[in-house]
């Protein structure tokens, strides 16, 4: 027994001794280990250290930024029950495309009115220029019987001075009677000149008159062919047709609806979009007409777009707003503001994009501030 005891001593011995060594080893790898995920914590933060610092020294973003693009309102111009519809939501369409069509029973029934009132006037005009060629006959007549009468006048005038030559105290050529009767043609002449001559300004005037009657009526024949035209234009107008091309939205028109002027029955969006992108106030000082912008849609996440910077807003957006903000009541609280900044995308991209950039999309604008002004994407 003894013996075995002996023996079995030194196998004890080693077993505590690799127990031993295995314990001093094990700290020393765990500690390691937590020294390098110490140091790739400390370099990731490192890293994201020098990115943030090397961004906010050399690029301007924003994510208050959306697409803008013109929307063009289309509305009826005239009233009236729209007999057709021709265009679906989001449909293409170009400039001049027949979009709707109205009733236009009653324009035509007006334009039938006025053209027979145009036809009236006419026969009115025909019939007042006959009066004027009447009266302006009957002038000339009054005019030569003025001319006879002063004519006659001359004539007794001439009797009158002979025979009161012929008949004085000393010569009694010719009698009394005959005298008497030569001066009395003489007056009678005088009197029937003064009558021509009134009747001859009666007849002026008369044609006057008759003339003036003749230009209202063809300026009320030239009243009623401008309502004419309006009307044929009234007519023309119960064609509804597209401004502008580009894509229909917010369509509201349907058969059988009775529209009124200025209704405002569709919209056309064009496809040509750009970005507005509201920058703070603070960080306008770097950004320069033309440098290059990146953009990212968030409705197309993975499509970096390029553009330019083409202008910036006259006044800031709380400017335009519908209720500005009065700073002089005392209680004035210092907002940092934003300023609307247009940006151009470049042909290409709104080429390979087109149809999926639609004004109202929200995206992300960067600007890299170390670039040259003079920068253009084309």
């Amino acid at each position: 027994m003894s013996i075995q005891t002996s023996q079995a001593e030194p196998k004890l011995l080693n077993s505590v001794s690799f127990a031993g060594h295995a314990a001093q080893g094990s700290p020393r790898r765990a500690d390691r280990r937590v020294l390098f995920v110490v140091g790739i914590i400390a370099l990731g933060a490192l890293g994201a250290g020098a990115r943030m610092w090397y961004r906010s020294h050399y690029f301007v973003e924003t994510e208050d930024a959306y697409l803008s693009g013109h929307v063009h309102p289309v509305s009826a111009r005239i009233s009236g029950v729209v007999t057709r519809v021709l265009i679906d939501d989001n449909q293409a369409v170009r400039e001049g495309d027949l979009m709707a069509e109205l009733d236009p029973a009653d324009q035509r029934v007006k334009g039938e009115q006025i053209q027979a009132q145009i036809d009236t006037a006419e026969q009115q005009v025909l019939r007042s220029e006959a009066e004027v060629a009447q009266v302006k006959a009957q002038a000339g007549v009054a005019g030569a019987q003025v001319v006879q009468s002063e004519a006659l006048l001359l004539r007794a005038q001439q009797d009158a001075e002979r025979y009161g030559q012929l008949y004085t105290s000393q010569i009694k050529a010719v009698s009394k009677a005959e005298l008497d009767a030569v001066i009395a043609t003489r007056s009678s002449a005088v009197a029937d000149l003064a009558a021509r001559r009134d009747s001859a300004l009666a007849a002026k005037a008369q044609t006057g008159a008759a003339g003036a009657a003749s230009a209202v009526l063809k300026a009320q024949v030239r009243v009623l062919r401008v309502q004419l035209k309006e009307a044929q234009q009234q007519l023309a107008y119960n064609r509804i047709v597209a401004p502008v091309s580009g894509r229909i939205g917010k369509r509201s028109i349907e058969v059988g609806m009775r529209v009124q002027p200025g209704e405002q029955l569709s919209a056309i969006v064009q496809d040509n979009v750009w970005v507005t992108a509201n920058f703070k106030e603070t960080q306008l000082a770097d950004l320069r007409q033309g440098q290059t912008v990146r953009v990212s849609v968030d409705a197309l996440p993975g499509n970096v777009l390029k553009g330019r910077i083409d202008s910036f807003a006259p006044a800031s957006g709380a400017q335009f707003a519908l209720l500005p903000a009065d700073n002089a009541t005392g209680n004035f609280t210092k907002i940092v503001q934003r300023v609307p900044v247009k940006i151009v995308l470049r042909a290409q991209d709104l080429t390979a994009l087109r149809g999926r950039l639609v004004p109202g999309m929200s995206v992300l604008a960067e600007v890299e501030i170390n670039q040259p002004a003079a920068t253009s994407v084309r």
